[in-house]
């Protein structure tokens, strides 16, 4: 199976973020992806430009992701760019000249910091995805990594939140339909619902999005994910949400992962992207489920059992000396041709 990653992806490095009332060390630290790279063989990304990027991101967001470290500065402040002013109701498109009030229209919580290597990160985290997925076109393979860093399933359209800020599932899905190879399917096993690319695809039926994560109503993103959000308009009935309880096993999150899996048949999906975190994992410091690193060899297996090309995009996990050892358990089981 091919690899991709770029040392690029390890310049975003924030101080802190705020989190339950106090600041703390930032959790998305550069290790998670290091550690990652160091137990595979891996290619640097082509650079496939802005194009398939603002295929799924507005134009003014992304320029903002590219100035924002340079306005703060400019601004006279110190240290990263956290926003303090989220517009929840009655959000418009206004003309902002503030730095203070940009990170508010352009972000949903104080957890993700715009440090002086954001955007190169971020950049580089996307052509990643993007040069995994025409590693599988050129070469044939059923099977390709994007070891994506910072991740990307909480960023919408216009939004950055979760410690993500260009949404590369999404836009590796795009550019996969986009190159005929659909139906496509987007399956998100993080731990942690991914908002940001339901969102994305809410009005879209040509991609189907289905999501295993933690029960909305005990973490986070909260505010979406839950079961009868099922997408609007031309998009309806092609979300699928499977919340489940903290504290859940391999049992019963193989039975949400069987549901998963025949809803993407029945849809007829050729092309999965898989947004896998690795903060299902029971030592996770962030998370509540209780899956072993011997459950990530069978999580593997389901997913090969899909029998889909498929395109694994890397997300969350946190228990950083655990990481490689579980991320690698995975892939492991994947089907390599």
């Amino acid at each position: 199976m091919k690899a991709v990653f770029d040392d690029r992806q390890l310049a975003h490095a924030p101080v802190r973020e705020l989190h339950n009332g106090d600041w703390v060390a930032y959790a998305e630290v550069p290790g998670r992806a290091g550690d990652i790279a160091a137990l595979l063989d891996c290619r640097p990304p082509g650079d496939h430009g802005l194009a398939p990027i603002l295929a799924v991101h507005d134009a003014q967001y992304v320029s903002f992701l590219k100035c924002a470290f340079a306005e703060w500065h400019a601004a006279g402040r110190q240290g990263d760019a956290i926003g303090y002013t989220f517009p929840v109701v009655q959000r418009r498109d206004l003309a902002l000249d503030r730095i203070d009030a940009q990170l508010g229209r352009y972000s949903y919580d104080a957890g993700t910091p715009i440090a002086q290597g954001t955007w190169q990160a971020a950049y580089w985290s996307a052509q990643t995805a993007l040069s995994a997925l025409h590693d599988m076109t050129d070469s044939g393979e059923r099977t390709a990594f994007a070891l994506c860093r910072p991740p990307g399933h909480h960023a919408g359209p216009d939004y950055m939140g979760g410690y993500c800020y260009l949404n590369n599932a999404a836009i590796a899905a795009r550019q996969a339909s986009a190159l005929g190879l659909g139906p496509v399917a987007v399956l998100d096993v993080d731990y942690h619902h991914g908002n940001g690319t339901q969102d994305i695809f809410w009005q879209d039926d040509a991609i189907f999005f289905a999501s295993i994560h933690a029960d909305p109503r005990t973490d986070y993103p909260f505010y979406w994910g839950y079961a009868d959000e099922r997408g609007e308009g031309a998009g309806e009935g092609t979300t699928l949400n499977l919340p489940l309880p903290r504290g859940t096993g391999w049992g019963d999150y193989r039975e949400a992962l069987m549901r998963s899996s025949e809803a993407i048949a029945n849809w007829g999906a050729k092309f999965l992207v898989l947004s896998f975190g690795a903060d299902t994992y029971e030592g996770d410091p962030i998370s509540g489920f209780s899956l072993s690193q011997n459950d990530f060899p069978r999580l593997g297996e389901a997913i090969g059992a899909m029998g889909l090309s498929t395109l694994v995009v890397m997300e969350g996990g946190y228990a950083v000396d655990d990481l490689g050892r579980n991320v690698t358990a995975f892939l492991d089981a994947l089907p390599a041709q």
